[in-house]
């Protein structure tokens, strides 16, 4: 089945609409953390050109290899141009057109270049519906302390959501963490055992990306906020809620000498 057949669009209503394929961005930012943000509206509505100047917009964003999830379907209704950002900004209203599959619905669609918006006509009649999903896409549960890797920008998502299962999960041990710069490999080792344990030190990164501590203010000031997309976070080893800040910082301490982060990292002591 088409995707124009499940929302029971006609050629009309294609030929007034233009389709965004969202996917993640050059610097890190992924439209699939926006959605789950419950932000995706205002996130495509800032645009570099004028890129949506039809009447309507199919949104469609990446979740695989040539898979897309249904994200809405949208009216234009205006658009300015803001000087003090140099782009574009759309003013935009969900229509009542599909919107019990936003979430749900997944189609296939094999791009063959990096274009994101294509006019209807000329790609609507191959977007194959792959499945509808029982449940709308939603934030992956809690994996696990060993399995814990997680990039900085899924890291405000889960902040922003207030995430149960993260937050439980995040909220019931103290810990030893790891951040790592994938821009260059550098380490940043820091323990967490305050009133909320990791998730408590973990939300602080999610607000500005260096989370107070002084080597990160420097790098996030030096080179602008979105180089936190940089930051990916692990756990090195947890410890029960009850465990005396001492040890954690003891074992902090172990952890910056194995992996050297004050001679080569972003620990200062």
């Amino acid at each position: 089945m088409r995707l124009q057949d499940l929302l029971g669009i006609d050629s009309v209503f294609i030929r007034s609409a233009k389709i965004h394929f969202a996917y993640p961005a050059p610097d890190g930012s992924n439209p699939i953390n926006e959605f789950l943000s419950g932000s995706f509206e205002e996130w495509q509505s800032y645009q570099s050109k004028r890129n949506f100047e039809r009447k309507h917009i199919i949104s469609l964003i990446s979740i695989g290899k040539d898979e897309w999830l249904f994200a809405g379907i949208y009216e234009r209704l205006d658009c300015i141009w803001l000087e003090e950002h140099k782009c574009y900004k759309y003013k935009t209203n969900l229509e009542a057109i599909g919107d019990d599959l936003i979430g749900r619905a997944v189609v296939m669609h094999r791009k063959t270049g990096r274009q994101p918006y294509m006019n209807g006509e000329s790609c609507c009649d191959g977007l194959e519906v792959l499945e509808i999903r029982r449940n709308r896409y939603s934030i992956a549960p809690f994996p696990g302390f060993e399995s814990t890797r997680i990039e900085f920008e899924f890291l405000r998502t889960i902040v922003r959501n207030q995430d149960p299962s993260w937050k439980s999960a995040l909220s019931s041990v103290k810990g030893v963490y790891l951040i790592t710069d994938k821009s260059n490999g550098r380490l940043y080792v820091g323990s967490a055992y305050g009133e909320e344990n990791l998730w408590q030190r973990w939300s602080a990164y999610a607000v500005d990306g260096h989370g107070g501590n002084v080597e990160l203010r420097k790098v996030i000031e030096g080179n602008g906020p979105k180089y936190a997309l940089n930051f990916v976070f692990s756990i090195l080893e947890i410890r029960k809620n009850t465990a005396d800040p001492k040890e954690i910082i003891e074992r902090e301490s172990y952890w910056k000498d194995v992996l050297l982060t004050r001679e080569y990292g972003y620990n200062r002591n």
